[in-house]
């Protein structure tokens, strides 16, 4: 990873110095790591300490030390083994913290909430805590970025990546400006080449061998880096980062640079007046005004590691004094590469806001921070985002699967294919007599939510018919009722029944449900059988069982207000009278008593043990017989006039 994004997270705590005995073999590995990693050159570091180990130089310094060369230049999720085996050596705070975050930038997503969580029961560093705490409530919102689905498609630009790393894509000319680190010399901090700026025409971004050329001769200076470029004034003037000139030591040495294209060329850049000379400055990005210009800074005054700062470009070509965007955008964690759509949208990366770890794209809605979520948020690094149309766009990711370091994308949403689900139901009434079941026309039927909140109301047609369109994910019940009839109840269920997007076939597709509500005249004192209510022998108590169905049975009182009921419980002949007459008293009491208490006014509902007296089956002699005499029935004793 290069200069322009390097994670270089301003120095918390005492750095752990690296004591290293002065004999044997591995003193010169060690050492010479050390001084590359003091000159920050951390891929030559990297070298040193990997020599180091295989020599057989184990311990927690070195595997620290190593550890820290790979976050420093952007590697953090390289680093976790590596803080792992420090830990395993000596625990020191910094460790334990370190180890938490590189476990999330492997999307060890539990395991990282674990590890800082064990870190913040021992922590004193104030700064490593404000970060543990802050990821350990970013971790619980994985899940959720992980399961909202945003319908975008992303795929590689062949056009622009290669082995070395393209990043910060932006449009002028119908050409798109890249950054990249294909220059054939070396930068001693993470191994790659220099950064560049190379173009490729918009038209050619979808062909591999398109014809990508240098930006310009003025600006790619060697073994200098420069990148991220900005555009205002018709595109007559740039501002863009360039560090590793040589005149300050590591991410101070990284500011803007603005220059002017005049009479065919771009003129020689001079530093922006606003850099901060012990800060790293990069990222830029005009509004669409083309006068505010928005950069990420580790200036201070900020929140904490980079954020994002804006300063206003007057007539006279003069910045105003940069300003913090706040709390609100900018957390104690890492904000870079600002974008500003065309319709005043404000997008940037972060490592600071709930995310899938390293960097990731949010989109700024007012106070909402919204996570541009997944396949455009990686475990990697996700960044700078460019919108170049409706739900269409490139970004940068150091994903697995990629050429090599960071890659350019492009994304576009592509539509969802719908799904609407239809209930159509039939209202039948049946014949006392007969069983047989007709059609019946004007019927009310309602639609009730899970809540039993009524959504919608239909009247059955001539032969039945009703139809309710219905949401997806749901649970309903479709209840008919018509005086005089005992309503009819059905649940309908839409949950669970929607195909996955790769097996819908068309822009949108219909699920029509059925359901049957059959109604049956209301019949003074005719017995209805409570179907499956059993008793344990001897006794009078409700089982889970029973209870399932008198439960309907409250149904029923409910969706019938207007009747009053007698509950009845028959035994067989077996045993005493008057036993029998006790014991069907107290079974038929005990499941009143547990339909009042579902909330059925006691005034509708009435007790009464027949004992053996009315037997469905007269002289019973088989199990089967006895058993349909042991039963419970109900029937209605009185109907009120329905409420007007």
């Amino acid at each position: 990873m290069h200069m322009m994004r390097q994670n270089r997270t301003l120095v918390m705590g005492v750095a752990l110095s690296l004591a290293v005995a002065a004999c044997g073999p591995f003193k010169s590995s060690v050492q010479k790591g050390n001084k590359n990693f003091q000159k920050e050159e951390y891929q030559l570091a990297i070298d040193h300490y990997q020599a180091a180990l295989k020599k057989g130089r184990t311990g927690a310094e070195v595997n620290f030390k190593l550890a820290e060369a790979y976050r420093l230049s952007n590697r953090l999720s390289q680093a976790e083994q590596y803080y792992k085996a420090a830990l395993d050596a000596r625990k020191t705070e910094e460790t334990m913290f370190r180890y938490g975050m590189a476990l999330k930038a492997s999307g060890k997503y539990e395991e990282a909430a674990t590890q800082l969580q064990s870190y913040l029961a021992v922590a004193s560093n104030k700064a490593f805590i404000r970060l543990a705490q802050k990821e350990v409530e970013n971790l619980k919102e994985v899940a959720s970025i992980l399961n909202t689905p945003t319908y975008k498609i992303v795929r590689p630009v062949p056009a622009a990546n290669t082995a070395a790393s393209e990043f910060s894509p932006i449009i002028l000319n119908n050409e798109v400006i890249f950054s990249s680190s294909r220059e054939e010399a070396k930068y001693k901090g993470n191994g790659e080449g220099f950064l560049n700026l190379y173009v490729v025409p918009v038209a050619d971004t979808g062909n591999t061998a398109a014809p990508v050329r240098p930006f310009s001769a003025q600006l790619n200076a060697p073994e200098v880096h420069d990148a991220s470029p900005a555009f205002t004034n018709e595109g007559r003037t740039m501002i863009f980062a360039r560090g590793n000139t040589g005149k300050k030591n590591g991410s101070a040495n990284v500011d803007l640079y603005i220059s002017q294209y005049k009479t065919g060329e771009w003129s020689e850049p001079r530093a922006a007046s606003f850099n901060d000379a012990v800060a790293w400055d990069s990222s830029p990005a005009f509004a669409p005004d083309g006068r505010t210009l928005y950069f990420s800074s580790d200036r201070r005054g900020g929140q904490g590691g980079r954020d994002i700062w804006k300063t206003t470009l007057d007539e006279g070509g003069r910045f105003s004094r940069p300003e913090n965007l706040g709390p609100t955008i900018n957390t104690p964690g890492n904000e870079s590469f600002p974008y500003v759509a065309q319709d005043g949208t404000l997008y940037l990366a972060s490592d600071g806001h709930p995310g899938l770890g390293g960097l990731d794209v949010f989109r700024i809605n007012g106070d909402s921070i919204i996570n541009m979520g997944t396949p455009i948020n990686s475990v990697g690094d996700d960044f700078s985002i460019l919108i170049t149309g409706k739900d269409q766009g490139f970004f940068a990711s150091n994903r697995s699967g990629g050429q090599g370091g960071d890659d350019l994308y492009a994304f576009v949403k592509r539509q969802p294919k719908l799904v609407n689900f239809f209930v159509d139901g039939k209202v039948l009434e049946r014949n006392e007599k007969t069983n047989a079941t007709t059609p019946m026309l004007g019927t009310r039927v309602t639609l009730q939510n899970a809540q039993g909140q009524k959504v919608a109301e239909a009247t059955s047609d001539a032969a039945g018919n009703f139809t309710f369109r219905l949401d997806t994910a749901s649970v309903y019940s479709v209840i008919a009722e018509r005086t005089g009839y005992f309503a009819a109840r059905n649940s309908v269920i839409t949950q669970g029944k929607t195909p996955p997007q790769d097996q819908l076939t068309k822009p949108l597709t219909e699920i029509r449900l059925t359901t049957t509500l059959t109604l049956s005249k209301i019949v003074k004192n005719k017995a209805i059988v409570v179907e499956n209510i059993f008793y344990d022998y001897d006794k009078a108590n409700i089982r889970p069982d029973a209870a399932v169905e008198l439960d309907k049975l409250v149904q029923t009182l409910v969706d019938n207000p207007t009747i009053t009921i007698e509950l009845s419980s028959h035994t067989d002949s077996r045993g005493k009278d008057i036993y029998n007459q006790d014991l069907s008293q107290r079974r038929a009491q005990s499941a009143v008593d547990y339909i009042i208490s579902k909330g059925i006014d006691s005034k509708r509902i009435t007790a009464r043990g027949y004992g053996e007296s009315r037997p469905v089956v007269r002289n019973a002699k088989t199990e089967a017989q006895h058993q349909r005499n042991r039963r419970t029935e109900f029937k209605v004793t009185r109907i009120d006039e329905p409420a007007p």
